[in-house]
């Protein structure tokens, strides 16, 4: 005699539909969050490189101003993550700042530095970085030439815009003396403009996996 069989449960459509369902919805959610992870170690290793860049040359020129090589850092932080996790790096940069780690030009930290004559300039990091990738990465494949227009627009254009009036408020200055005075940081921004280019799409090719939000559009 053949052993009655064990309890049946009959699978149903609409339960064959649900747990079709359920997979995709947990793999949906398990890839979201491995992405948000990922982004924010992007954001924190993109703070940790301006951070990085502002110690080892770091040369007053006028009124305190330095030349460092931080603004590379925020061009390619705009132009590597996109707009949101470029501004997203430096907001997180300035919050550590703010809290007192010595992340500025020279080792400098803590909310003083924010009322000195370097405040402008380092605060424009975080609309510059978003300007940079809102250019560079507005379509996929990324072009050499909105590359260069980003990190010339934002790492340039707004630093400068940021940097200057605040500069001739705490040093005394019209607008235009300010202007006129900040044209000795042009040389080297145009240089790092170029590098942060070239670094940029040698990236791409190399390792692609960062330029999410282009490749979305």
């Amino acid at each position: 005699m053949t052993p009655p069989a064990g309890p049946q449960h009959p699978t149903t459509p609409e339960a064959s539909t649900r747990d079709s369902e359920a997979l995709p919805s947990e793999a949906l959610v398990a890839g979201t969050a491995t992405a948000s992870v990922r982004g924010v170690a992007q954001m924190a290793m993109f703070a940790a490189l301006v951070g990085v860049l502002g110690q080892p040359f770091a040369i007053p020129l006028i009124g305190g101003v330095p030349i460092t090589l931080q603004t590379l850092g925020v061009m390619l932080a705009g132009a590597i993550l996109g707009p949101w996790r470029g501004a997203g790096s430096m907001l997180l940069l300035h919050a550590l700042v703010a809290a007192g780690l010595p992340l500025l030009s020279q080792g400098s930290g803590g909310l003083g530095v924010y009322a000195g004559p370097t405040a402008g300039f380092a605060l424009g990091w975080i609309p510059a970085a978003f300007l940079i990738g809102l250019i560079t990465q507005w379509r996929w494949p990324l072009a050499w030439w909105r590359t260069g227009l980003g990190v010339i627009l934002g790492g340039i254009g707004v630093i400068y815009l940021c940097g200057i009036p605040v500069m001739a408020h705490q040093l005394g200055l019209t607008l235009t003396q300010a202007a006129f005075a900040s044209a000795g940081f042009l040389p080297g921004d145009a240089a790092k403009a170029v590098i942060a280019v070239g670094i940029t799409h040698a990236l791409i090719r190399a390792y692609p996996a960062p330029f999410t939000w282009a490749r979305r559009r």
